[in-house]
Order: structure tokens, then sequence, then C-alpha cells
């Protein structure tokens, strides 16, 4: 089992903890990684898209000229799509991109980045992450401390308030309970910090 240090607020190393290898120490699954990685991002699209097609634009009721006999091609309509102003053909309409994954699959995949996380070393266990008020500067100092620059998940185990909207100020930081991290969060910080009591629930859920 993988044993990584726990430190405090300040950076200092308050003792250790092992994590288990059914969740923290698997071989990470790169193609199931990266199903749930699309799964994810074409779950976000809104498919709001659209296009006007001949029927929807306006005009075009009128037959430009008649049928035969002006060496023109024959047109129907000033509205089809070879027109200036015409219907758009084959144009992208709203539609629903969501689809789902396989539960089992889904736990693979997290389990494997975090997983890919701890062979990294990117990730980090706090002993306690708590806040009085609302204070940006505090979380800024406290990850600053530990080392967790640029992009960085902050994993709770319940919802704190002034942690949330304390980091939220920060730029690349998230936050994120335990029972609502997912693969694309976690491949995508280049830190994961999670508070000790997270990971206890986390293996409480998937062990």
């Amino acid at each position: 089992m993988p044993n990584i240090a726990v430190l405090d607020m300040t950076g200092a190393k308050v003792g250790t903890i092992e994590l288990k290898d059914s969740i923290f120490g698997i071989e990470p699954n790169a193609v199931v990684m990266h199903m749930a990685v699309v799964n994810y991002l074409a779950n976000q699209r809104q498919g709001t898209q659209s296009t006007l097609t001949r029927t929807e634009v306006s005009g075009g009721g009128k037959k430009p000229w008649r049928q035969k006999g002006t060496g023109h091609a024959r047109q129907g309509s000033t509205r089809a799509p070879q027109w200036r102003h015409g219907g758009v053909a084959l144009g992208p309409k709203p539609r629903d991109y969501s689809y789902s994954l396989n539960k089992k699959v889904r736990q693979l995949a997290l389990k494997s980045a975090l997983s890919d996380k701890v062979l990294n070393e990117s990730l980090i266990v706090l002993d306690e992450l708590k806040l009085e008020a609302y204070k940006t500067r505090t979380v800024v100092d406290c990850l600053a401390a530990i080392g967790a620059t640029g992009k960085t998940l902050i994993v709770l185990d319940t919802n704190n308030e002034f942690v949330v909207k304390s980091a939220a100020n920060i730029k690349g930081a998230k936050t994120a309970q335990y029972n609502t991290i997912n693969t694309y969060d976690v491949i995508n910080a280049d830190k994961v910090v999670m508070v000790k009591a997270a990971v206890e629930k986390l293996e409480e859920v998937y062990a």
C-alpha cells in the first residue's frame, strides 16, 4: 500500500497515511480514462447550435422565373441553399450529445486517475483545511506552502462554504467534495489536494 505524508496548512509534515491499493495503487488504465474524459466533455456540450433550413428562412414564395426558355437553370425558390440568403443544407440542429458509461468503467477510470497522481507524486494530503471566515489569502498561502502550484483540485469531505468561496477567486483552483469528483477534474489538475477525512470517506465508498 502506498504511504504518503500528511501535511498541515503551513506545509509541515504531521504524519503519514496508508492509501488503499484498490483505489490509489492500481495500474492506471489509459484507455478507460480516455473514455471517461470524452464522456465528460460530451455531457458538458449544450447542443444548442441551430441553422435555418429553406423552410425556415423568410421569403422565397414566388418562383424567380418561368421554368423554360430563359437560358437559366430552373429554379423554384430564391431561398434554396445555393441562393444568397437561402437556407442551410444539412446544417446543425439542437441535439443532445450526452451518453452514459457503465458504472464499473467510471469507477475504474477514477481509480486509475487517482493512482496516476500517486505515481507521479501529484497527490497531497492535508490534515485539515478549515477557515473561520472568507479568506482567499489564507488558501493561497496554504497552497503555496504545500507546493500546489498551477491547476489544483481541492477535495473536501464536507461542503465547507468558507473554503469553497475563498478558493473560487484563485486562478486554476477548483473545489469538490469526495463524492462529486470525476476523472476529468483529477486528470486536468496539476496537483490534487485532499483532506485526510476526504481520503478516508473516498476509501469507504470505493473499497
